[in-house]
């Protein structure tokens, strides 16, 4: 089964962007997040991990700096079926 092409682009027909990514509610959150990494002042090369994510606990939670290969690697843990 072929996989359903992605639309990426702004404001174009079944975008993501517009969908998703472009509310008011995840503009909120993408900001939030950010302005937590900033607080962090992590070396270049780092980034900021978010020990507690939205699912867990409230938003603005502690945050570590850690590499990118690392932060991009941790899986939430997920509840077994």
């Amino acid at each position: 089964m072929a996989r359903k092409k992605r639309v990426y682009k702004k404001g174009a027909k079944g975008s993501e962007y517009d969908a998703y990514h472009g509310t008011k509610e995840q503009k909120k959150r993408r900001a939030k997040r950010n302005k937590d990494a900033k607080k962090a002042k992590c070396p270049k090369g780092m980034e900021a991990h978010h020990v507690k994510g939205k699912r867990k606990g409230k938003l603005s939670g502690p945050v570590r700096c850690v590499s990118k290969k690392t932060n991009r690697s941790i899986q939430p843990k997920r509840k077994k079926r």
